[in-house]
């Protein structure tokens, strides 16, 4: 079967870690298999969606490279779901519900007391047509609720012990008990609808095979799988993958704004690190630098994520952008430099990247090698013996060997005491990228005013 996914985010904030997980998930497994990558954006909460919202989804998904194949708009089908409400209606599996909210946690809390499971006691099915349309008529409004399939006939309303199961791709065999769970309501007082119901009907209507999503859904599938059945569909395949976990085991939610696509972007990270991390924390897989999106989908098995929470550290991720930028190519990154305003070339770009953290690092090492500097004499008798013993250019491969040959037999100076006053002198840092890949960059003209303490 040719896979079709969905990605479902509801435009109310920014994406973040635990969203791009889920987007990635999907969008390699669709990837892997040659499917269809499905972006639904679940905005009927019309208060708290926005359009600047969703337009960042967007964004974010192609920073990251997840491009989709299909757009839908949970709004635009307002229409198809008032239909396929009132098929149910007509069923008689959806039903009008009047109590306020009030009434209904009074219930729960004398359920409680009484040491049974709060659920609703479907005392709306117990109402006539006379009683519902006298209510309608004194201007009370109902919501709507989903008549599960947890009795043993019409005739009773009790529920009883229901399983509904299924081959879970990530978690195995998993059954939800509808008997202990409350009818839920798929249509407000207001008449907008709730998530459990639109999502049904979208995943109908856009034949979609599999759902990744995370793990805190598990309940809602039982109750989804019963609302596909009311359609008269066949459920896709379900995989519920574990949530992310901070670096000391808490849970992200109240952290969430500073772990945004958005905060990466803005901290010059790589997309790929992003993408990888996302993809392989939580997983049996080492979270590695990949450098292609297919290399990375080829990976992806949903039997290695592991049960238990992944753990994503800021500072995992951070360390795994400086190795990808490491591995990358001039040809990778030449655009991106010349944008920062980096010249150099590929002889630049290979001297430095081993000593970058994000990219834009790169415009520091450039204004050390291509711009003026206040040097750092550390020790004189190095820097004179530097600036007397410089070679002529051209320089080669070969020139730093014999030139701090020659400042050693000159000063005595060895280790230490020789490398680290020529960086501070040459820099004005102590660590750095080799001094051998950046003196022919430097120039001689540039090294030698350096030596003698000029900014330059």
């Amino acid at each position: 079967m040719i896979p079709r996914v969905r990605f479902a985010p509801s435009p109310t904030g920014r994406l973040h870690i635990g969203n791009i997980r889920t987007a990635a998930l999907n969008w390699l497994f669709a990837r892997k298999h040659m499917g269809t990558f499905l972006l639904r954006l679940d905005d009927t909460d019309l208060a708290r969606s926005t359009e600047e919202f969703a337009q960042a989804i967007r964004d974010d998904l192609t920073w990251l490279g997840l491009t989709w194949d299909e757009e839908a708009r949970q709004q635009d089908r307002t229409a198809r779901y008032s239909e396929v409400a009132e098929a149910l209606k007509t069923a008689g599996v959806l039903y009008p519900c009047f109590e306020t909210e009030g009434e209904l946690d009074r219930r729960r809390k004398r359920q409680l007391a009484m040491h049974r499971p709060p659920i609703y006691d479907r005392a709306a099915l117990k109402l006539s047509q006379a009683d519902i349309g006298a209510k309608l008529a004194a201007g009370e409004t109902p919501h709507w609720r989903f008549r599960l399939p947890n009795t043993s006939g019409k005739g009773s309303l009790a529920p009883e012990p229901t399983l509904i199961s299924w081959n879970d791709l990530v978690r195995g065999d998993q059954s939800v008990d509808l008997g202990s769970l409350s009818d839920p309501v798929l249509i407000r007082e207001d008449g907008t609808f709730l998530y459990t119901f639109t999502s049904v009907v979208d995943d109908v209507d856009f034949a979609i095979t599999h759902i990744v999503r995370g793990e805190d859904h598990v309940t809602n599938t039982g109750v989804q799988m019963a609302i596909f059945e009311a359609l008269g569909a066949t459920p896709p395949a379900f995989g519920h993958h574990s949530l992310l976990v901070g670096a000391d085991g808490h849970a992200l939610s109240k952290r969430l704004g500073a772990l945004s696509v958005q905060s990466f972007r803005d901290e010059g990270l790589e997309p790929m690190a992003v993408l990888c991390h996302a993809a392989l924390v939580g997983t049996s897989d080492a979270i590695e630098p990949l450098t292609s999106r297919d290399e990375l989908a080829a990976k992806l098995d949903f039997a290695k994520i592991s049960m238990a929470p992944g753990r994503f550290d800021v500072a995992d991720l951070k360390s795994l952008n400086g190795k990808l930028l490491h591995m990358l190519d001039y040809a990778d990154v030449a655009d991106r430099l010349a944008a920062f305003g980096v010249g150099g070339g590929e002889d630049f770009w290979m001297a430095v990247r081993g000593n970058l953290d994000v990219l834009g690092d790169a415009k520091l090492w450039w204004d050390i090698v291509a711009h003026d500097i206040e040097p750092v004499i550390e020790d004189a008798k190095v820097a004179a013996a530097g600036a007397t013993t410089l070679p002529e250019e051209p320089w080669g491969d070969d020139t730093w060997a014999i030139w701090t040959a020659a400042i050693k037999s000159a000063t005595g100076a060895k280790g230490r005491g020789l490398f680290h006053p020529l960086r501070l002198a040459l820099t004005a840092r102590e660590s750095g990228p080799e001094l051998k890949a950046l003196l022919p960059l430097m120039g001689r003209k540039r090294v030698l005013a350096r030596l003698e303490g000029k900014r330059a």
